[in-house]
């Protein structure tokens, strides 16, 4: 696979972390220059040297507006979205340039878990009853009105955040407060979401649950992966742990799923760039729970590589958003799985340890502990962020789970309670300090 020319990647995302770089690297390796676009505070000059194009992502026209000024005279050949913020400017940006990308109409609707509810019921896929009320609402008299079990979600926000199980009227009570207390803490109005003061309320689906991940090119889908999620997501909190492909579904239920995700990319309306979906599958068929136009979360890309050459997502879909060769690689037949490290409880981390001992384990390739020692890190349904990530290969999927898990169940981690003290600018106090 010859070496691509000089070309030049606009990267957005919210935070400058760990996927951030991954991408990063992946181009930099290609020989690619990366502009970075990111909607931290543009009082700051530069404090991280990555020359970052500040940018208000919460106001999706102004900031495809600032990128297009900041650009002119070095027009980006192509650009990625990482995590949900930036998808919208992305799409706008990229309609401008005439590079391609999705409609912004459709990127709007997958922005809202509603919407996209309503997107998928009125092209008749299986979509579970559902409902959405504001925050100002009296849930008591939405309690006698909702039927049981039932699963709670924020319009906005990512990676199950916020998300509940309630099985009675008494869990829905008590699910629409801490909903509401976390919709209203700081560190989320800071972010300006517009759907953010409203709650959908749907009938939980029963079933196994799965991932796919997808590539969209002018429109034509093709799935580079089916991950199996081995741990049962029955609630009451929906925090992922082991993705492992190649499914160990039957075919005839991998193809359902795989027609499944081509009948609601084209009911959002998506054309092109990385697909991250996630399906329920049950006697009733393969129920579409979300679906964005963007790469999985965190570390995970790590988790595929692909051709002869064994590249990683990263590096394919960077070559596939410059029009490069190699973004039609097939992905490796060795079985691969990466597990989100779960936070167990909230609290502040003090200690790790058991690191050798988990990377010893055979079939365990990598292991990285992600988050910081003497920070803060919420359990869901607060939390968003994961301790680390443990990736892993072998000849079977079952091999690549039992790796996971031994080398998980040698970790120990020492979460310590966090004392309750006042926001600097709210003067509240941190929901549920634990």
């Amino acid at each position: 696979m010859s070496e691509p020319a000089s070309r030049r990647l606009l990267l957005l995302a919210s935070k400058l972390g760990y996927q951030t770089r991954s991408f990063a690297e992946a181009a930099r390796r290609l020989g690619v220059e990366v502009i970075f676009g990111t909607d931290r505070c543009h009082r700051l000059d530069d404090p991280w040297g990555d020359a970052a194009i500040p940018v208000p992502f919460e106001r999706p026209a102004e900031a495809a507006t600032r990128l297009l000024e900041a650009c002119a005279g070095q027009r980006p050949d192509g650009l990625l979205a990482l995590g949900d913020r930036p998808l919208l400017t992305a799409a706008l940006v990229a309609g401008r340039l005439g590079l391609p990308g999705n409609p912004p109409a459709a990127v709007e609707i997958c922005r809202s878990k509603l919407r996209q509810r309503e997107a998928l019921r009125a092209a008749g896929l299986p979509v579970p009853e559902f409902t959405s009320f504001s925050l100002e609402q009296d849930a008591v008299g939405i309690s006698r009105r909702v039927r049981y079990p039932c699963v709670v979600k924020p319009l906005v926000l990512a990676a199950s955040q916020g998300v509940m199980r309630a099985n009675n009227p008494d869990e829905f009570i008590a699910a629409v407060q801490r909903l509401r207390t976390l919709l209203e803490s700081p560190e989320i109005v800071v972010l300006r979401e517009p759907e953010s003061r409203r709650i959908l309320v749907e009938d939980y689906i029963p079933g196994r649950e799965v991932a796919v991940e997808g590539l969209l090119s002018a429109g034509r889908l093709r799935v580079l992966a089916i991950f199996d999620k081995p741990d049962p997501m029955e609630g009451p909190y929906f925090e992922e742990t082991i993705y492992v492909t190649p499914s160990r579904l039957p075919e005839p239920t991998q193809q359902a799923i795989r027609d499944g995700c081509e009948r609601t990319v084209r009911a959002l309306g998506l054309f092109h760039g990385p697909l991250h979906a996630e399906f329920r599958i049950n006697d009733a068929g393969v129920w579409p729970i979300e679906a964005a136009p963007r790469p999985i979360g965190g570390l995970c890309a790590r988790a595929l590589r692909f051709g002869p050459e064994r590249i990683y997502l990263e590096e394919l879909l960077v070559r596939h958003a410059l029009g490069l060769p190699g973004a039609e690689l097939s992905r490796e037949p060795e079985a691969a799985g990466v597990m989100m490290i779960p936070v167990p409880r909230s609290g502040v981390l003090e200690s790790v340890e058991g690191e050798p001992a988990a990377r010893a384990v055979a079939g365990v390739e990598e292991l990285h502990i992600t988050a910081r020692l003497h920070d803060y890190i919420a359990a869901w349904p607060e939390g968003a962020s994961y301790l680390g990530f443990i990736f892993a290969r072998g000849a079977r999927p079952e091999h690549v789970e039992a790796a996971l898990r031994e080398a998980h169940a040698r970790l120990r981690f020492l979460i310590t309670p966090r004392l309750p003290v006042e926001h600097p600018a709210s003067g509240r106090l941190p929901a549920r300090a634990e």
